[in-house]
């Protein structure tokens, strides 16, 4: 009886703990879906307040990031987003990590007269970037593979263009912006265009420009995101991007390499100025450390180049772009030339004269050889692209037939040009 008695306790004691644990487990799910339920809440308030990149840097911006990456991810494209279709079976830059991208359907045009130019020659490592003026931050001149770059030391750093009268609207009613920015592997930073001057200039009612590695936004209403495969984030390789936006008149266009992602009729504001920023998430150590851009131009606005061939006999473009030195056309030239093979494939009775000319940098010899090789280089792409041989001719100037001065790193941005001659 005595043993019967016992087993009872006992089992009633088992019982016992067993329901107070299943109390305490019980407690702490409630306890820790309330915590994830609080955090929810921090998160969106935060995405709120990403709104406004200008506001004081985030604390707990891991956490939002990290959330951030898994909404981007869920998002489905955007009714403003351009969803042309891509290739499918491009493959990965050898180490890169960025699509081999052919920019056959780039459409962009740059501005025809340039009116800031920074491509960081000359500047010192470690001094503050000699064209620039800080807002908010710590930015400063940098080397990354070999190229001058504008390092964002700390989160949330602004820089303006050093314009004169850049407290005045200095944009006309069509410009061009681009830039190439980097992307750190295992990050998801931002990049922010504002297209007023956030030091000089009256507000705009105008949500700045977001650049993430696999598209753009300008506020919560206009997303865009890179269409197909090939162009997904890739998290494991470090990557640039080119941007390109494009104004005319109320219409805002944005560019990310190849791709027009961003197409907006209306921005209902006029734009004044330009402030470039990074995000708030990160600080120095791991995060936020490896934000840099290079090759910055803004320009006026260009008609279309029909009605400039049939107005002067010819098309001046400073949108074909070179390496440094070299006759290699970089990739972001296609936009022109996509047009220019349009444009001759529409008319078959054109013929061009293509003519390149340099600036006064290097040797005058050299510049000339290298202004017939670069126009050569043209002929052949066009070529490659479907144009009859026979239609084109190619001729070098060196640095003989500027049509701005040398003193200046805008007035050498248009004397580096291309120049199609109507025969």
């Amino acid at each position: 009886m005595k043993k019967i008695i016992i087993l009872i306790v006992l089992i009633c004691t088992c019982a016992f703990f067993i329901h107070v644990d299943a109390q305490i487990d019980i407690t702490k799910k409630i306890r820790n879906r309330a915590e994830r339920h609080a955090n929810d809440g921090i998160d969106k308030g935060l995405d709120e307040i990403e709104k406004n990149l200008f506001e004081d840097d985030k604390s707990e911006s891991e956490k939002s990031s990290e959330q951030e990456k898994t909404e981007e991810s869920k998002e489905t494209e955007s009714t403003t987003s351009e969803t042309t279709t891509s290739e499918t079976d491009q493959k990965k830059e050898e180490g890169s990590g960025a699509a081999a991208l052919n920019w056959s359907r780039y459409d962009f045009i740059p501005g025809d007269k340039v009116i800031f130019e920074d491509n960081l020659q000359g500047e010192e490592n470690g001094e503050f970037p000699s064209r620039w003026d800080l807002v908010k931050g710590v930015a400063e001149n940098a080397e990354v593979d070999g190229e001058n770059v504008i390092y964002f030391r700390s989160a949330s750093t602004s820089i303006i263009p050093y314009i004169k009268n850049r407290d005045q609207d200095y944009l006309p009613e069509k410009f061009t912006v681009e830039f190439d920015c980097y992307f750190e592997k295992h990050e998801y930073p931002s990049y922010y265009v504002t297209l007023y001057d956030l030091k000089n200039q009256s507000y705009i009612k105008l949500d700045p420009v977001r650049i993430i590695p696999n598209g753009a936004h300008c506020g919560h209403e206009f997303k865009g995101k890179y269409p197909g495969k090939g162009y997904e984030y890739d998290n494991e390789n470090s990557f640039w991007r080119h941007v390109s936006i494009s104004f005319n008149r109320r219409a805002l266009k944005v560019y990310l390499d190849d791709s027009r992602i961003l197409n907006i009729p209306n921005i209902e504001a006029n734009p004044s100025g330009i402030t470039i920023s990074i995000d708030g998430y990160g600080t120095a150590g791991v995060k936020g450390i490896n934000r840099f851009i290079k090759n910055i131009r803004i320009a006026e606005g260009a008609v279309k180049l029909y009605d400039k061939l049939q107005q002067d006999g010819k098309i001046v473009s400073n949108g074909i772009r070179f390496d440094v030195g070299k006759s290699t056309i970089r990739p972001e030239s296609m936009g022109v030339l996509n047009k220019i093979t349009e444009l001759m494939n529409d008319h078959t009775d054109i013929k061009f004269s293509v003519e390149g000319h340099t600036d006064s940098d290097g040797d005058e010899d050299f510049n000339m050889k290298l202004s017939e090789e670069r126009a050569e280089a043209v002929v052949n792409i066009l070529v490659q692209m479907g144009i009859e041989r026979n239609r084109l001719e190619s001729k070098g100037f060196g640095e003989t037939v500027p049509v701005d001065t040398n003193s200046t790193p805008e007035g050498k941005a248009n004397n580096r040009r291309v120049e199609f001659i109507k025969i």
